[in-house]
């Protein structure tokens, strides 16, 4: 066996050790950390993070659907009393209690509690804007997997970046083919780099996709 197999041998099999030690969650040396496979990894994350996801893809969306006299008031009231608020929590929540974070299960019970109310919010702002059906309904299927999310938590971290990821890839193949396969594509290394990251298990990113392709398809009301 060349010295090289040998680590990477040695390397996947302290990962599986310590995953089966941590409940299912493993952590990543300091070589790992270090490795450029990682940094691709984290910047994957950060591109494809629910938020941002979530913001691009509905710019996109409404820029397509809407004229822009409706889409920069639509845009900015889901900005404001979504995106806005959800980020500031996530920021404080880190902040609060040193090495907590978001992406482990017991710290998401204090996170969804807040983040549901901001998600109401934004879909009561579409209904009171009268914006179009389809704006209203993508905005209670994301409510909906939200609180599906909070609680399959009981059970499973599942994960937001695929959910949701999943989620605006289904809406964009309504919008076209080449945003679709676009999203699909960060889609897909989003779902490595959770992995890779041992951010969550196997489980917890397919949980994630089918969960997102599922509100997907009603946001988009293939299914009536």
């Amino acid at each position: 066996m060349s010295p090289k197999i040998g680590y990477l041998k040695s390397s996947f099999e302290g990962r599986k050790i310590r995953a089966l030690g941590s409940g299912g969650e493993t952590h990543m040396t300091d070589q790992e950390k270090a490795s450029p496979a990682a940094h691709f990894a984290r910047l994957v994350s950060r591109i494809g993070h629910p938020l941002v996801f979530i913001m691009i893809s509905a710019g996109i969306v409404v820029a397509k659907q809407l004229p822009a006299r409706t889409a920069v008031p639509v845009l900015a009231a889901l900005f404001i009393s979504v995106i806005l608020p959800t980020a500031f929590l996530l920021r404080a929540g880190a902040q609060s209690v040193r090495g907590s974070k978001v992406s482990e299960r017991e710290e998401r019970r204090r996170f969804y509690p807040w983040a549901i109310p901001f998600s109401a919010l934004g879909a009561f702002l579409m209904w009171r804007m009268h914006t179009p059906i389809f704006v209203i309904r993508g905005a209670l299927v994301m409510l909906a997997l939200f609180l599906i999310a909070a609680v399959v938590n009981f059970w499973i971290k599942i994960s937001l970046h695929t959910l949701f990821a999943s989620y605006c890839t289904v809406i964009l193949f309504q919008v076209g083919p080449v945003w679709g396969a676009g999203a699909a594509l960060l889609t897909a290394f989003v779902f490595w780099s959770r992995l890779f990251l041992t951010r969550h298990t196997l489980i917890e990113v397919v949980a994630g996709v089918t969960l997102g392709i599922v509100g997907g398809v009603f946001a988009v009301g293939w299914l009536g």
